[in-house]
């Protein structure tokens, strides 16, 4: 019942949902424990909202953390290990009554255990785990300076129980509200990736938000480093008990109504153990076309051939360019109902409605390749390949092909030219790459303006000249726009980001110059001459319209900048 009350309190206040209640309840059956501990390590609500429940539910005192004593108080006939091992902390010990800072104010057994052993009139409040940890390890490093540090915070002897020690560690209280408060301000910010790096000056805690690094003031501890890798490693199902080599593992959580699947990465260095995770917001992906920047005429183009029946359509630049939002986007413009579509993905990070997603293993050796062999038997019209990374994939990719199937897939090269050139590399004839690539798009994320501070600059006529802008202005225009920063864009300038791109369709007139060998400099060249435009000049035009800066694409397109149009 004490449990049922509570999780209704809860949802009446909004701090849960029914749902949460039920899957907290189930968990509960599976974990054991209180069901406000089973919420709060479920990441559902904090510790400070099933506080405020517990005490309307059961009319006790909260005790705050300035409230704590600054030294232990001793009480005859109650022992620490008996305090620490039930998370219990002595407030005073006055005029026969013993106030008592404790998770679970409403137990019985604690509080006639502590009557029979002081004999005095034992009154139970409430305090946070989080907050009688801290006060807990205070006390034993004042007592361990004056060399009096009792056994249960004493170091670890054996590799295996320092492991245990981790383990436990990564599964109280302080360290799962740490671990939550990170994955949480990430949503908050709208960062892609979060990096907890260890370093000789303590531990660093950066964010990358529109695909710049910003690092957070207010790192947690160097000491916390080993439990946050810990819980993190538990989350991600990984061996917590490896810390020499490199790890990847996945987190599916839910934060604040967003399901968010956070890949993990952890390496060793020499202070510990670096973690990256990849944050992917199942609900802010945008699964159209229109949406990502696209320019009316390299849209035009990039649809016709999408909607070719076979050939090779690829998808060129750095890891982070938006490469595999921009595939699932194009699959979302197809009739999945009338076209049977395929995709082998590494991961699979979003799931796709009438499209069939295919997870590569490479632990049981099912790579691109052998994958890529069995769905030609699963008779498909599309298929969409995460990437090209060996000789094999790129050779069945071009066959099927040739064999009247779409084929969509990404290649890591800085500009559409060199994905013809990589292919080369990779060993595909070129008569083989004549004959089934249709097209490739070249593709940067630059950051777009904040529509709050973004300020009107007048711009000088050398400058129009000079970095290509005056081809792009109407003539009634001598202004862009800049950023400034404001409290909507942390102060950055910029809010979100905008795809910019370089469509090269294989005419007959560069099909002719692969044939002949022309390196990726003259196809380059030859697809400007045939109206292509490069990165840097359609991001040009982004700047003339006011959606991003003239800096921000000179940032972004620095191997492009110095190129003129014809």
């Amino acid at each position: 019942m004490v449990n049922i009350r509570l999780g209704e309190m809860l949802v009446a206040s909004k701090k849960i949902s029914a749902r949460d209640l039920e899957r907290a309840l189930v968990a509960q059956q599976e974990m054991g424990g209180l069901l406000g501990q089973v919420l709060v390590k479920l990441g559902l609500v904090s510790e400070s909202d099933v506080a405020v429940a517990l005490c309307t539910q059961l009319d006790v005192h909260r005790v705050y953390a300035a409230e704590y004593p600054e030294e232990p108080v001793v009480v005859a006939g109650v022992s620490s290990v008996f305090l620490q091992s039930h998370q219990m902390v002595v407030l005073s010990n006055e005029s026969g009554e013993l106030q008592v800072a404790c998770p679970e104010p409403q137990s019985q057994y604690l509080s006639h255990a502590l009557a029979l052993a002081s004999g005095a009139k034992v009154v139970l409040k409430l305090g946070l785990e989080t907050d009688i940890i801290a006060v807990m390890q205070r006390y034993a490093e004042q007592q361990s300076v004056e060399g009096e540090a009792d056994e249960a915070f004493d170091s670890f002897g054996g590799d295996e129980e320092f492991i245990e020690h981790l383990r436990d560690l990564a599964s109280e209280a302080p360290v799962i509200r740490q671990v939550n408060q990170i994955i949480h301000r990430a949503l908050d910010m709208g960062a892609s990736d979060i990096h907890i790096e260890p370093f000789d000056d303590g531990l660093h805690l950066r964010y990358r938000v529109d695909g710049v690094i910003q690092e957070m003031p207010d790192p947690p501890s160097l000491e916390q480093a080993a439990a946050i890798a810990s819980r993190i490693k538990l989350l991600a199902h990984l061996n917590i008990a490896e810390r020499r080599l490199p790890q990847d593992g996945r987190i599916m959580t839910r934060v604040k109504g967003h399901e968010l699947d956070l890949r993990v990465s952890t390496i060793p260095t020499v202070h510990g153990e670096s973690i990256v995770m990849r944050v992917l917001d199942r609900q802010s992906i945008k699964l159209s076309l229109e949406s990502m920047g696209f320019s009316d005429d390299v849209l035009s183009a990039y649809k016709e051939l999408l909607h070719r029946p076979h050939g090779v359509l690829l998808l060129t630049g750095p890891t982070g360019s938006g490469k595999t939002t921009t595939l699932y986007a194009s699959l979302a413009t197809l009739d999945s109902q009338a076209l049977k579509i395929i995709t082998v993905e590494d991961p699979v990070e979003y799931q796709l409605n009438g499209i069939n997603q295919i997870q590569v293993q490479p632990q049981i050796e099912l790579d691109f390749a052998r994958a890529l062999r069995s769905i030609l038997r699963q008779d498909p019209d599309i298929i969409m390949i995460g990437e090209m990374r060996d000789s094999e994939t790129a050779q069945i990719a071009v066959q099927s092909a040739l064999t009247g199937h779409l084929v969509l897939s990404t290649l890591h090269t800085n500009t559409a030219s060199g994905a013809i050139a990589r292919l080369e590399d990779m060993g595909v004839e070129r008569y083989l790459i004549t004959s089934s690539v249709n097209g490739v798009l070249a593709q940067r994320l630059v950051r777009r303006l904040c529509t709050h501070c973004k300020v009107e600059t007048e711009l000088e006529p050398a400058v129009a000249k000079s970095s290509g802008l005056s081809r792009w202005m109407p003539e009634h225009q001598h202004h862009i726009y800049t950023s400034h920063g404001c409290e909507h864009c942390q102060g950055t300038g910029y809010s979100g980001r905008v795809a910019i791109h370089e469509l090269i369709v294989l005419n007959e007139e560069l099909q002719k110059a692969v044939i002949a060998g022309s390196d990726a400099a003259s196809l380059h060249t030859l697809a400007r001459q045939n109206g292509m435009l490069t990165l840097y000049e359609d991001g040009l035009r982004k700047v003339v319209t006011g959606v991003t800066s003239l800096e921000e694409v000179l940032r972004v397109t620095q191997d492009q900048n110095s190129e003129q149009q014809f």
